[in-house]
């Protein structure tokens, strides 16, 4: 018999992958975490039963949460990636020339480490000279830290667990200190079919502490309902307004300067969660 693992995104919907072997499962001091070899996404990271990437369309989620505020942003030099510990927004971040030094904190070191052994393609450039990887708390990081960053990026797990904290307006005013004077941030927050509430209030709190917040959206085939969205809080500068010249040619299968100004169009039932 096949064995097949689900994921149950909400009590009545969840959705499926054929298993073809399990490569290494373990209790770890904050999650339960599990490596897969499926038979239509190749090998996928899973924490606490749901799907966290897989080696098929992680470009998706990881050019788009990389790409977008860097672009915004006229020369990034030190950027900050909290969680992340599959490397794959690191692998995007370190594609811009500008960039000096990215400092990754991710709370669970064995997500790193089973990172590096099973999704190389993803995690292979942990060990570039300008990444700063640092098995820490990233909420206690970005209280300590003050005028350090250009771009910060918070690549979390959903509201649950070690990532509860991530979601916070406290979090977020500790982000806009951590920011340089014209620094941008971007988090991960979710499908608006089934997490709504999460969307509007993000959005919310977020655009109390930046003058400019925006939502844009990516579709993302393994995650819950396939459309994902991203909050982005910046100090200064508009998404929608980065000028033409500042798109370069990068190794990318997603993002496009096309795509950068199109994710910003909202279908109206998400567009109203942030009115």
């Amino acid at each position: 018999m096949a064995t097949w693992f689900t994921e149950k995104q909400t009590e009545n919907f969840g959705i499926t992958a054929k298993v073809n072997r399990s490569l290494h499962k373990e209790r770890t001091d904050f999650q339960e975490l599990e490596m897969l070899e499926t038979e239509e996404w190749g090998n996928m990271l899973v924490l606490d039963d749901m799907v966290m990437t897989t080696e098929k369309d992680e470009f998706v989620y990881h050019e788009m949460i990389a790409h977008v505020p860097l672009n915004t942003h006229p020369s990034p030099k030190k950027v900050l990636v909290v969680g992340g510990g599959d490397g794959g927004v690191i692998r995007e971040v370190l594609k811009h020339e500008s960039v000096e030094k990215a400092v990754l904190v991710e709370i669970d070191g064995k997500v790193i480490e089973y990172s590096k052994q099973y999704l190389p393609s993803i995690a292979g450039t942990l060990d570039d000279p300008r990444v700063d990887v640092q098995v820490d708390d990233g909420f206690m990081h970005i209280a300590k830290s003050e005028r350090e960053y250009d771009v910060i990026m918070v690549d979390s797990t959903e509201p649950v667990g070690p990532a509860v904290n991530l979601f916070t307006k406290g979090f977020y005013e500790g982000i806009s200190k951590a920011l340089k004077e014209d620094g941008i941030f971007v988090a991960q927050t979710d499908n608006p079919w089934f997490k709504a509430d999460l969307i509007r209030q993000a959005y919310s709190d977020i655009k109390e502490t930046f003058p400019i917040t925006k939502v844009y959206t990516a579709n993302i085939p393994t995650y819950p309902s396939g459309l994902w969205t991203f909050t982005m809080g910046s100090k200064i500068y508009d998404p929608k307004q980065v000028p033409a010249e500042r798109f370069t040619e990068m190794d990318t299968k997603y993002y496009t300067s096309e795509i950068h100004q199109a994710a910003f169009a909202l279908p109206k039932f998400v567009r109203d969660l942030t009115e």
